[in-house]
């Protein structure tokens, strides 16, 4: 089942349990399916757009999150937080650190990658392995302390 039809109804069961935060985080992320459905000129939207919309959004929200405590406005922060949570939940499981580390010290060793000149390489095939499993930053992070 497509991410646009778990939406759609998650929205519906949002609407019933008058869930305003949940119901703000889930229509935000139908209009940006909807959006790139439309630039796309009616083609099917992969799992991996799909991935990478709930990722940036969490992001977004995440520097939200970061601004409002730096402003010391907890109620804003709170609203960002909560729809954080709620689009979290449409992506896969996270790798924890263990896991991202064995995944990636297995991607050093099939790129024959020796120093932090090839953090190039390495970066390329983490994020296309790991989309969605990992946030880019963590990626280049355990790549960066590998690679050092």
């Amino acid at each position: 089942m497509s991410l646009e039809i778990i939406i759609s109804d998650a929205i519906k069961d949002a609407m019933r349990a008058k869930d305003k935060i949940a119901l703000d985080a889930l229509r935000a992320v139908k209009s940006q399916i909807l959006m790139l459905k439309t630039e796309a000129k009616g083609a099917e939207v992969s799992a991996e757009q799909e991935i990478a919309i709930l990722q940036r959004m969490i992001k977004q929200r995440k520097d939200s999150f970061d601004q409002y405590m730096g402003q010391d406005r907890k109620d804003l922060a709170d609203v960002e937080e909560a729809q954080m949570k709620v689009i979290e939940k449409y992506l896969p499981q996270q790798l924890s650190a263990e896991e991202l580390e064995a995944e990636i010290k297995k991607i050093i060793a099939d790129t024959g990658a020796e120093s932090a000149k090839d953090l190039g390489k390495v970066m390329g095939m983490a994020s296309k392995a790991l989309a969605g499993k990992s946030d880019g930053k963590s990626i280049s992070e355990m790549a960066k302390k590998l690679l050092s």
